[in-house]
């Protein structure tokens, strides 16, 4: 994926977490439940990747969503013995 693909990434997740702010303590749960739902697992990979790397741009609601969203990411994974 390229920078301009990641930018929209990043503002798609910064609009998503914006619209649902005024559902307070439940709002970040509200943005993860919507990544996981809606966007494509290459989509999800890259902003997660993107919040390990920096995630400055991201907004601390959407910050907040996508680190719920890397935690099911890496719940996920299976372990090797």
């Amino acid at each position: 994926m390229s920078r301009s693909q990641l930018d929209t990434l990043i503002h798609m997740a910064n609009q998503i977490a914006a619209n649902n702010a005024h559902y307070g303590d439940d709002a970040a749960e509200r943005v993860h439940t919507h990544l996981k739902k809606f966007w494509a697992r290459s989509m999800k990979r890259l902003i997660v990747e993107y919040l390990h790397e920096d995630g400055s741009e991201l907004s601390p609601l959407a910050r907040q969503a996508v680190e719920l969203l890397a935690q099911g990411q890496a719940e996920a994974r299976p372990t090797s013995a």
